[in-house]
């Protein structure tokens, strides 16, 4: 499988010569991915039977060799798959429980449809999931998920915990009861405790970005290995003495770290040496795993037949694209926001561009179908309505273009409203000429506004809106897509288009 790889990277380092071993070496081959949530392969690439045929192919070639294989996974797996509109992530357990990963670690997506929901999908994951960082109703830990794990091959032991973003609450749907402890703080205590058992290599899955990746190991020396997930890079990074391991997203890419494992005599008494080697497979050449292929076939069938309703026809092209609904005034925000405000008589509707998952485009003439909807607002989320003041509103909308410049998720596609923005100009002073009504923002005024209920939380740094005073909650409000279903059906057709409301000045 190998010979055909696109990517392939190999690092040789640091042979140990003339040290006499104290132990039998070790082969060890870690498989990681991350970041997926995707039933089957887009492009050629990725999909839950290419990452099974790769975990299958290494697993017997390192059993041939009388080593170790790992099968790790670098959080978010529950959501935003379009399946998981409906079945809450529970197909994509099945999916990793067939793959057969050795240990998987909480990302934020796995809290999306609340802590409970992913309690009851931990109970049914055959494989180790780890939250060494996560709190429940104050105490460390969350149920179902291990604080740690160690792992026995041979005469070695491997040390294993679970670091997930502190970020997770303003990124999915965690709720009051759950927290998370600082990175760094909760490793050394972590790997303090795996060291004194015995672990003779430490390895962190994490769900969190590059640069605080970085930052746990500068400041924890006893982690050896981070394999990692959250901002979907493809890297290897390696100084001599810890390495980074990321494998993009989807399975588009599968990383893997051949690990020599051994112990020799040192100075001070016996001490491990290990020396890896890289690659990473771009999956576009692997052929599928034939089961997993087959139950993937079954869950994709079942969800077309439920989703092959025709909704109506587009008349005007539509970006989903994640660079554009993150970035600038799109019709298809434009339609959710249109539909939302219809579906709830508001003064204004505001939704954010991370919300909008499809990254794809339609032609002008498209007909769309409930599965194209459900592609594009995966997450369930509902529409609350709330009372606003205008100064509160217009901190909403400085919040929404905040961080366009890194394409964030929260930036904020609007109806019933028009504003501009600066992208030059500090955070928090950006925003200018607003208009509700075609009136100009009244900072006193209260209105009525209608957003999802993920951003109504102060999800994506949304704040200003848990000062609103909520006419109805989530549990009273309908789904976003069933808004959206009904407004195209009702304007027979996509009519919403570009037309000025959100205007850059950079």
């Amino acid at each position: 499988m190998r010979a055909t790889l696109h990517t392939i990277l190999w690092l040789t380092l640091f042979a140990v010569c003339g040290t006499p071993a104290v132990a039998e070496p070790l082969r060890l081959s870690i498989v990681h991915v991350n970041d997926w949530d995707r039933l089957d392969a887009r492009d050629g690439a990725g999909g839950a039977a290419k990452i099974a045929s790769i975990a299958r192919y290494e697993r017997d070639r390192a059993e041939a060799d009388g080593g170790l294989m790992l099968l790790t996974f670098g959080g978010d797996m529950l959501s935003p798959s379009l399946l998981s509109g409906f079945d809450k992530g529970a197909h994509m357990v099945d999916l990793a429980n067939a793959i057969g990963f050795d240990a998987a670690v909480l990302g934020n997506h796995e809290f999306d449809f609340g802590p409970e929901v992913l309690m009851q999908r931990l109970k049914e994951a055959k494989y180790p999931v780890l939250g060494s960082n996560i709190s429940y109703k104050g105490k460390p830990g969350f149920p179902g998920a291990e604080r740690s794990r160690m792992v026995t091959a041979g005469e070695y032991k491997i040390g294993l915990l679970g670091l997930t973003t502190t970020d997770t609450p303003s990124l999915s749907s965690s709720g009051p009861d759950v927290g998370f402890a600082p990175l760094a703080e909760t490793a050394k205590e972590i790997v303090a405790e795996l060291r004194k058992d015995g672990a003779d290599l430490v390895i962190a899955l994490t769900h969190a970005v590059y640069q605080s990746d970085l930052e746990t190991l500068r400041q924890v020396a006893g982690i050896d290995i981070v394999l990692g997930g959250h901002d979907h890079l493809v890297l290897v990074l390696y100084d001599g003495k810890q390495a980074i391991l990321k494998a993009g997203s989807q399975g588009n890419f599968v990383g893997i770290m051949d690990i020599a494992l051994d112990r020799v005599e040192g100075r001070n008494g016996p001490e491990l040496v290990w020396q890896p080697s890289f690659s990473l497979i771009n999956t576009i050449d692997v052929e599928p795993d034939p089961g997993l292929a087959g139950k993937v076939a079954a869950y994709s069938s079942k969800l077309d037949r439920e989703l092959a309703t025709e909704v109506g026809v587009t008349e005007v092209a539509l970006d989903t694209s994640r660079a554009s609904v993150r970035s600038a005034e799109n019709a298809f925000g434009n339609l959710i926001a249109d539909a939302m405000r219809a579906a709830t008589g508001a003064d204004a509707a505001i939704t954010n561009g991370g919300g909008i998952r499809g990254d794809t485009g339609y032609q002008a003439g498209r007909t769309l179908t409930r599965k194209d909807v459900l592609t594009e607002l995966p997450f369930g989320n509902r529409t609350v309505t709330m009372r606003l003041k205008g100064s509160d509103l217009r901190a909403a909308l400085e919040n929404g273009v905040s961080q366009v410049e890194k394409g964030a998720g929260r930036f904020p596609h609007v109806s019933g409203i028009s504003f501009a923005f600066d992208g030059r100009k500090p955070a928090g002073s950006r925003v200018s000429d607003v208009k509700v009504a075609e009136t100009p923002l009244d900072l006193g005024k209260v209105y009525v506004i209608a957003v999802n209920d993920f951003i109504a939380r102060g999800g994506d740094g949304y704040d200003a809106f848990k000062k609103g005073v909520v006419i109805v909650d989530a549990s009273s409000a309908r789904l976003m897509a069933s808004q959206v279903i009904d407004y195209v059906q009702k304007n027979k057709g996509v009519k919403s288009r570009v037309d000025g409301r959100v205007r850059r000045l950079d």
